[in-house]
């Protein structure tokens, strides 16, 4: 696996999918730059506007092991990981795997579950493992999770503990389509196409688990100078003393813009990281990891307002 094979692949994987998928490009980009380097996504945005469609789309076009699990307020932990059952013939306690394990897991409206359901998720996305009645289960690999949620204004809705939150690599937004997005929509099913049958969309299988690793090892050495990681460390620090903001981010902040630096970089068919590859991704990576001061947030200021400020003030390494 070469940078120019992986280029190929990240334009193929969005053609297949833009034929279920009208515009949302940042979010296709973002979902693709996620698996390569095995993060997960946090996807918020109304209901109706093609969120569970992508996820659905890209396994067909993954051609590997996909699980879904439908949040809601009375599903419990073992819905999601799996649980024990005692076998009478065997006279022993045998393990029934839940749908987490697989390649693809999307959780879908993932913030109407209570606090207690979205915390067994959280083994799952830093480990990759589960463990249940004292006995530790390894995951396939690759392992994502997809995370689909509504705004929290919206009824009926949970929010996210922080601990889950900071283990998404990106949260990434889905806003409303163009007047020309939106006809595009219309035409795909005035000619037929229905987002409850994919196959009438055509989608062809592109990739494989195998291949997914195979970019993943790639990714992992995308060279990256001294200047750029500085660069990366400055942006997060920033976070903590920057005067709107409350809570900073992580040190995992600053590992997820890397990592995911790396995968932008191979994507689009260089070995190395330059800055303009940290600066497009830091929102996605830093726009769920953040608290505003509450009087800034009265003032209505939001986190994309505060996170372009903060970027224009740290200053980028030259090449």
């Amino acid at each position: 696996m070469t940078i120019g094979d992986i280029e190929q692949l990240f334009d193929r994987v969005q053609q297949e999918i833009r034929k279920a998928v009208v515009g949302q490009t940042e979010l296709v980009e973002g979902v693709l730059f996620a698996l390569f380097c095995e993060g997960n996504v946090l996807i918020e945005g109304p209901p109706g506007l093609g969120k569970t469609l992508l996820v659905n789309s890209l396994s067909k076009v993954l051609d590997s092991q996909f699980g879904r699990v439908q949040f809601t307020p009375d599903l419990m932990p073992s819905d999601i990981t799996g649980h024990s059952v005692f076998d009478m013939r065997e006279k022993e306690f045998t393990f029934n795997r839940g749908p987490i394990f697989t390649n693809l897991l999307l959780a879908d409206e993932i913030n109407r579950a209570p606090a207690k359901t979205q915390a067994a998720l959280l083994e799952a996305m830093q480990e990759r493992q589960v463990t249940v009645d004292g006995k530790t289960y390894p995951l396939p690999r690759p392992f994502i999770t997809i995370a689909t949620q509504n705004p929290l204004e919206q009824e009926g809705t949970y929010p996210l503990p922080e601990a889950q939150l900071d283990r998404f690599l990106f949260k990434l937004l889905v806003d409303y389509p163009t007047d020309a997005e939106e006809q595009d929509i219309l035409k795909l099913y005035a000619n037929g196409r229905d987002s409850h049958n994919l196959s009438t969309f055509g989608l062809e299988s592109v990739m494989t688990a195998k291949m997914v690793r195979s970019v993943q090892e790639v990714v992992r050495g995308i060279l990256i100078e001294p200047q750029v990681i500085t660069y990366i460390s400055a942006i997060v620090q920033k976070t903590r003393a920057w005067n709107t903001i409350e809570i900073g981010a992580s040190p995992r902040a600053g590992v997820g813009l890397l990592i995911a630096s790396r995968a932008a970089a191979a994507c689009r068919g260089r070995d190395f990281v330059i800055p303009d590859d940290v600066k497009d991704l830091a929102p996605s990576v830093l726009r769920h990891r953040i608290r505003l001061q509450p009087d800034v947030e009265v003032e209505g200021v939001s986190e994309e307002e505060v996170i372009r400020d903060l970027l224009d003030s740290v200053e980028a390494p030259k090449r």
